[in-house]
């Protein structure tokens, strides 16, 4: 439960499924990137805080 899905309100239609695709989409965009060593939790919070490392993390290619 890393992005807190059961405080989510999305309930009707496509939406949950679409959510689930981008939730997992990030998650393995994290555990691509290996320029911080660190778990995926942390990875999340500081991409979060850190502009130039989310770049990273979305430009990563393993």
């Amino acid at each position: 439960m890393a992005f807190h899905e059961d405080d989510s309100r999305i309930r009707s239609g496509y939406a949950p499924q679409n959510m689930a695709v981008i939730r997992h989409m990030a998650l393995n965009l994290l555990s691509r990137e290996s320029s911080a060593k660190v778990g995926k939790k942390a990875k999340r919070l500081k991409a979060g805080w850190d502009n130039t490392y989310l770049t990273t993390v979305l430009a990563s290619t393993g």
